[in-house]
């Protein structure tokens, strides 16, 4: 079940735990994109605080939300790129999107192999996704504290099969706040210095958030029957390929000629 869009607006934009975690993440997705240049960028879910570095560069920027969960407008301070729509219908072209990031979508649909599909759907050939989910083995999945704690948590190994089963092709994993999820002074000053320590440490062992990046292959269309099409040729065309000689004069006639042309 999704969470409603005021929760998650009131943890991401005005609670320091939340402000916390929206930065290591949209740090961690800067450092797997870099830049949108001219792409079109699609995020499903809550992915809002992690889409404002592609605003500028990016063709464009959508911000999809579920209807459960609700819509909210965003940015505040630019024009509108939110979108209300259904889990497994999104208002988007066949293979149009560059670029998805998945933000608490994917743990709390109802639906995730539709929902996977979908995503498979808009992306185009090529297109790279990011799909951030609460990580089984962390503390952060253990606590009604975030929105990390509701939903499905997942293992890297069940997360990473059932992409595979939607045809996506696991591009890198890591793992993300290793911080704890405590308001605490003492915490959030040991944030920034637990996140440091976090990244030596195995994937499977520590971090809030799994990060899977994936890309969209697909194989080239073939045309069927094309090999036998060339390997039998229209027959309306055998007498043009495969000409047939003219038969030789016969020795009466050539006679003849030589009797007339001697006379």
């Amino acid at each position: 079940m999704h969470l409603d869009v005021l929760d998650l607006r009131n943890f991401y934009y005005r609670s320091t735990l939340g402000r916390a975690a929206q930065k290591v993440i949209r740090d961690e997705l800067c450092a797997i994109w870099p830049e949108a240049k001219g792409q079109m960028v699609v995020g499903f879910g809550f992915a809002l605080p992690l889409l404002r570095p592609f605003l500028k560069d990016a063709r464009r920027v959508i911000g999809l939300m579920p209807g459960p969960q609700g819509v909210m407008p965003w940015p505040a301070d630019g024009k509108n790129v939110s979108v209300l729509c259904e889990d497994t219908l999104w208002p988007i072209e066949t293979g149009r999107v560059d670029k998805l990031v998945m933000l608490h979508g994917l743990e709390t649909t109802e639906q995730p192999s539709v929902l996977l599909d979908e995503a498979w759907r808009v992306l185009g050939p090529g297109g790279r996704a990011v799909f951030i989910v609460p990580n089984r083995a962390g503390l952060w999945s253990r606590s009604d504290a975030t929105p990390f704690g509701y939903g499905r948590p997942y293992s890297l190994s069940q997360l990473e099969a059932q992409l595979r089963r939607h045809q996506f092709v696991t591009e890198r994993t890591m793992s993300a706040l290793f911080q704890l999820p405590s308001e605490r002074k003492i915490w959030r000053k040991s944030a920034g210095f637990l996140e440091k320590i976090g990244h030596n440490l195995p994937v499977i062992a520590a971090g809030g958030v799994l990060i899977v990046e994936v890309s969209k292959q697909t194989v080239a269309p073939t045309r069927p029957g094309l090999t036998e099409a060339v390997r039998k040729p229209l027959k309306a065309f055998e007498g043009i390929s495969k000409p047939k000689p003219e038969a030789a004069p016969s020795r009466m006639i050539v006679n003849q000629v030589n009797l007339k042309w001697v006379g």
